[in-house]
Order: C-alpha cells, then sequence, then structure tokens
C-alpha cells in the first residue's frame, strides 16, 4: 500500500487537540469537581477520536476513488454517529460524567481549529503589515 504522508497543518491539528484537551483536564482537575473533569477528558476524548477517524475515512475514500464512495462514507459517518451516541447515552444516563463537561471536552476540537485559524490569520495580516 502506497502510504500518503500527513499534511503539516493535519499533524499540528491532531498535536494541539491533545494539548487543548490536556490543559482544560488539568484547569478543571485544579478548579472544578472530579466528576466534571471526568466529563471534559471523555468529551474531548470521544471529539479526538471521532477527528481522527474522519480522516482516516476520508484519505481512504479519496485514495480509492471508487464509485461507491458516497455510499462508502455515508454509512461510516452513521457507524461513528450510533457508537457517538451510544457512549454519550452510557455517560449521561449513568450519571458517569457531568454533562457541561462533556460538552465542554465535546469542543476541544472546534476550540483547537478556531484558535489556529486566528493564529494563522494574525501571523498572515503581520507579515503583510511588515512588508
Amino acid at each position: 500500500m502506497n502510504r500518503i504522508e500527513k499534511d503539516p497543518l493535519q499533524k499540528r491539528l491532531e498535536l494541539t487537540n491533545w494539548l487543548v484537551l490536556g490543559l482544560l483536564v488539568l484547569l478543571s482537575a485544579i478548579l472544578m469537581s472530579s466528576k466534571f473533569t471526568l466529563g471534559i477528558f471523555c468529551g474531548g476524548l470521544i471529539c479526538i477520536i471521532n477527528f481522527h477517524w474522519l480522516y482516516r475515512n476520508l484519505r481512504n475514500v479519496f485514495q480509492k476513488l471508487a464509485n461507491g464512495s458516497r455510499a462508502s462514507i455515508m454509512v461510516r459517518y452513521y457507524i461513528r454517529f450510533a457508537l457517538t451516541a451510544v457512549v454519550l447515552y452510557f455517560l449521561i444516563s449513568r450519571d458517569i460524567a457531568d454533562v457541561i463537561g462533556l460538552l465542554i471536552g465535546l469542543s476541544v476540537v472546534v476550540i483547537n481549529i478556531v484558535c489556529t485559524v486566528i493564529l494563522t490569520l494574525s501571523k498572515k495580516n503581520f507579515a503583510q503589515e511588515v512588508r
């Protein structure tokens, strides 16, 4: 199998996802209850796993470029969606983790992408101002 190297931005996003999750868990462990911290950790873990799973599915579809690629990606999307729903239902119904903590944890990738866009645009604008 021909291995395709990851885009540097993708590598950066994946690494920064873990850093954002670690920072949120650390701050929560210091300031909040253990149930809230567990919610952030579980939500962040679910979010990062979904992000990685989506990346792998899209990479496989675009490498193969088969006729059934649209159906394949939709089936995998619904499987991922259903598994996420089951895990979240289990965490919430058993009162294992705090719901607000889960929501914050589930936002890890969004927080990372927004911060990355802001930093990239600010660097671009700064570089243009220097010229």
